[in-house]
């Protein structure tokens, strides 16, 4: 018997993959994956999440079980050039927007084992451990990849197929596909220790950056008694020279000595600032690290891929099950190279500016931003939440009406419902909402099919952050997308149906059905 054509086939199985499976999975569509390692990498990689990635995981059902290995992030303070606090960091204060701790750090393993786990409960995908794309070729009407797993080759064939395979990305290389260098190049170690109580003792209570000129470097809190120190190094200085136990505890001699901790990981890496010149080529698309690699200083490596993996799913399932056709379905398969790779430009943009701020080696410039950052508080370090940082979406698959609240991530409120609270998200799904302020009776609800309308006159929320959002932005209803970024809204209620057709026109006269 002839193998079976997959909807969608992913290559490669880290954060990124595996959200992209358990999104397509849900969806009932059929999907295949391999991944060229037998396990989950066991060492920490990532350390940070953000609430936006908490409402992914709570969408695959999963963020009850990783809650578990999270954390919320301390502050982070800054500390220049004579040890004096120049710039602190922090969280949003409640109410939460997204309806969970807005930043976390968390351990990165079992937290991809707690994915994997969810996506092995779909039948309907196939994943393939130890498995190696070799060769990747296509036409107008499949993707075709060549697999080796134990000498043996076959051919695995797919509507579409996803490389989420890294930084090194045989798919993106074999696309042919250039690596735009967004200029930011440096060798840093990074080391994770496991602090025992008397080391602990000796620790900061919060995550810190040493903005010092002759080594700038970072220390973050993780969960428990995890901590990391990424450590600037120097121009001329070998990476592999800092990697063994007695120069790594050498670096590490300022806070803590062997006595405190066990050493978990030590590694060099560079540290880029690149992203995919093209995001699709035909029906093969990149996510994750294959097509974007940023700065680490905002903790926002994971968590850019696995927004690519919720944006590009829902486009993928809404072609693949015929909710949107034609020419329209061509164009929010392309929304979804232009909406991330502008996003992630831009972010990673803001990144390297923070990045500037910690590593300036150049002892009077660095004294100079000191004396600025203080004078531009009026000597008072402020807090400045990090999800200030993020931007929103600008172009693709969005409104013509630029809206202060147009490509915004929208808040998840707490509801009363008959059931109790429950987040907006476990009450209507995840696809095509459309809010309404206290103010809009129900009974405004434009007459169009798939379309989930969220009354707050009628489901009031608890915490008023709907609400606020909406005065903020000036708006009596939001038209929310199934990856809960906001489509558009209306300033009044006379607007609202114009809002909905127009979305409507752009999908080909349909609306994506709820998840």
């Amino acid at each position: 018997m002839s193998e079976p054509i997959y909807d969608v086939a992913i290559v490669g199985y880290g954060p990124a993959g595996q959200v992209a499976a358990g999104l397509l999975g849900q969806r009932g569509l059929k999907v295949y994956v391999c991944e060229r390692l037998e396990d989950v990498y066991q060492i920490p990689r990532a350390i940070s999440l953000d609430h936006e990635i908490m409402r992914v995981f709570q969408q695959l059902g999963v963020a009850e079980a990783i809650e578990s290995f999270t954390e919320p992030f301390s502050n982070s303070e800054y500390f220049g050039v004579d040890g004096q606090l120049i710039r602190r960091m922090t969280m949003l204060p409640p109410p939460y927007p997204q309806g969970y701790t807005p930043s976390v750090v968390f351990t990165q393993p079992p937290v991809e084992r707690a994915l994997r786990a969810r996506v092995a409960q779909m039948p309907n995908v196939t994943v393939e451990l130890g498995a190696q794309m070799t060769h990747l070729a296509q036409d107008d009407a499949q993707v075709a990849l060549s697999i080796q797993r134990d000498g043996a080759s076959r051919t695995v064939r797919a509507k579409y197929a996803i490389g989420c395979d890294g930084g090194a990305s045989p798919v993106r290389t074999q696309l042919g596909i250039a690596l735009d260098d967004l200029d930011f190049d440096e060798p840093w170690l990074v080391v994770d220790v496991l602090v025992n109580e008397r080391g602990m003792a000796k620790l900061p209570r919060v995550s810190v950056q040493y903005c010092e000129p002759q080594r700038p470097c970072t220390l973050v809190l993780g969960p428990k008694n995890h901590r990391r120190w990424e450590i600037s190094l120097m121009p001329g200085e070998d990476p592999k020279a800092f990697e063994s136990d007695e120069a790594t505890w050498n670096q590490l001699s300022r806070w803590i000595g062997p006595e405190d901790g066990k050493l978990w990981r030590q590694a060099s890496y560079r540290f880029h600032a690149l992203v995919a010149s093209d995001w699709r080529q035909g029906r093969v698309f990149l996510a994750g690290d294959a097509a974007h690699m940023q700065p680490p200083f905002l903790g926002q490596g994971m968590c850019q891929g696995i927004r690519d993996a919720a944006n590009l799913a829902w486009k993928l399932a809404a072609v693949l099950t015929g909710e949107v056709r034609g020419s329209a379905a061509e164009a929010l398969l392309d929304s979804y190279g232009y909406e991330r790779k502008a996003h992630v430009r831009e972010l990673t943009s803001r990144i390297k500016g923070v990045g500037a701020v910690i590593c300036e080696r150049d002892e009077t410039t660095a004294r100079a931003r000191d004396a600025k950052l203080l004078a531009d508080c009026g000597g008072e370090v402020r807090d400045t939440p990090r999800q200030d940082i993020l931007p929103r979406l600008e172009e693709g698959l969005l409104s013509a009406d630029a809206s202060t609240g147009r490509g915004v991530l929208f808040p998840q409120p707490w509801l009363s419902t008959e059931r109790g609270l429950l987040r907006m998200d476990e009450v209507f799904g995840n696809g095509w909402r459309l809010v309404l302020s206290r103010a809009i009776a129900h009974e405004t609800e434009p007459g169009l099919a798939g379309l989930q309308t969220i009354p707050l006159a009628a489901i009031p929320e608890t915490e008023g952050v709907v609400a606020d959002w909406m005065l903020r932005h000036g708006c009596v209803a939001a038209l929310v997308r199934p990856d809960n970024y906001v489509y558009g809204t209306a300033q009044y209620p006379e607007g609202i149906g114009a809002l909905v057709e127009e979305a409507a026109a752009a999908l080909g006269l349909t609306l994506a059905c709820t998840a």
